[in-house]
């Protein structure tokens, strides 16, 4: 009469709580993993912002130090283009697409006790 999950529950609370316990060591853990994604993007996307600021400061110092002395120096272009550089690098770690596959596995789980709850009470029909 009852669903077989439910006798089970009934006679056995510890299975339960074990299975509710590993599900939530799962999310925990593809939580931290999507995350760890995230939170590289966003470092890489102020950097990335940081360093085109800086840029931007550097090269108009420098056009300001070379009107100043009227003459050419490697070094106005090169500090500016260091930043330039980063900003670059960064703002492609930030931009590039990410292969997101979060909650794979958690989803697979539910999937395969979902199947495994069908095939308990196909067969308790029989």
């Amino acid at each position: 009469m009852l669903h077989p999950i439910f006798s089970t529950v009934l006679r056995h609370p510890e299975l339960f709580a074990a299975h509710a316990a590993n599900y939530s060591a799962l999310l925990r853990l593809e939580a931290a993993e999507a995350s760890k994604g995230l939170i590289a993007r966003a470092v890489a996307g102020a950097l990335a912002a940081v360093s085109a600021m800086l840029a931007l400061g550097l090269a108009g110092a420098a056009v300001m130090l070379g009107v100043l002395h009227g003459s050419f120096h490697w070094v106005l272009v090169i500090v500016p283009g260091v930043a330039i550089v980063i900003a670059a690098a960064a703002g492609y770690v930030a931009a590039r697409p990410a292969e997101f596959h979060g909650f794979d596995d958690l989803r697979a789980q539910v999937e395969a006790d979902l199947r495994a709850l069908h095939m308990a009470g196909d067969e308790r029909g029989r």
